[in-house]
């Protein structure tokens, strides 16, 4: 037990050292990228909009927008750095040491939910300056963050498992990630759009998140807050033993 938490502190130690070193390269670009969302769509698209859900378009937006930031660099962040690990062959050092696959998985995830947890913080920061919260849940805030960064870290890791090249970890979150992120309610609520479009808006899972965190903030949501941790629940499981799985027989990580 002793050796296994040393080993996964080692490498959640050395994944927080990784994006702390160079913060101004992952720390600030996301949140200089969501001051401008604040700005371009909060202050002055949002004062042509008015209200949305009981609440003026800055609020509305603001919790959204916190989301896609963190859950984007939890994703990013194990994405880059399992597949640099892969690339250096430094991965093969891990396959051989004692360290099991439960470990490792779990130590890049932290790292990634560290990095999404810290860029989360940070935009929170800077959207007091645009508007003020009167938060209805904490918990519901803290646990829909956690989950949902962890869910896309483990998705990060499978991602740079399969990659092939530094190319091929933008692949998932250019022509996936990104699409479902500005579809999943960021800007609107689904609730304006047609029961068709309802219905299929609702098979995105990352509506259920940005809809169970936005609920934690201000208390309104387009989807029952049981479908979203259970879609969070169902989301983690899977991944996390896809992870494990791709791990423990070394597909797409031996020679």
């Amino acid at each position: 037990m002793k050796l296994a938490w040393v080993a996964f502190n080692t490498i959640l130690h050395k994944e927080i050292r990784r994006f702390t070193r160079i913060w101004v390269q992952t720390l600030v670009p996301p949140v200089i990228t969501m001051t401008l969302y604040f700005v371009i769509f909060g202050q002055l698209i949002g004062s042509r909009i008015g209200e949305m859900g009981g609440f003026s378009y800055m609020q509305f937006i603001v919790p959204g927008l916190i989301m896609m930031s963190a859950l984007t660099n939890s994703f990013s962040n194990v994405a880059s750095s399992f597949y640099s690990t892969k690339f250096a062959r430094n991965v093969e050092e891990l396959l051989i040491s004692p360290t099991s696959s439960h470990i490792i998985i779990l130590g890049y995830m932290a790292g990634g939910m560290a990095r999404g947890l810290c860029v989360g913080v940070l935009v929170t920061a800077i959207s007091l300056f645009f508007v003020s919260f009167d938060v209805h849940s904490w918990w519901i805030v803290g646990l829909t963050l956690l989950f949902t960064t962890a869910a896309f870290a483990l998705g990060g890791l499978i991602n740079a498992i399969f990659a092939q090249s530094f190319d091929d970890i933008s692949i998932i979150p250019t022509f996936i990630l990104t699409p479902l992120t500005y579809l999943g309610g960021v800007f609107y609520s689904i609730s304006l759009l047609p029961p068709f479009w309802q219905a299929v808006s609702k098979l995105n899972p990352i509506v259920y998140m940005i809809n169970g965190f936005r609920y934690g903030f201000l208390g309104i949501s387009d989807v029952p807050l049981v479908y979203t941790f259970a879609v969070l629940m169902l989301f983690i499981f899977a991944l996390y033993s896809f992870a494990y799985y791709l791990i423990s027989r070394g597909i797409g990580l031996r020679h």
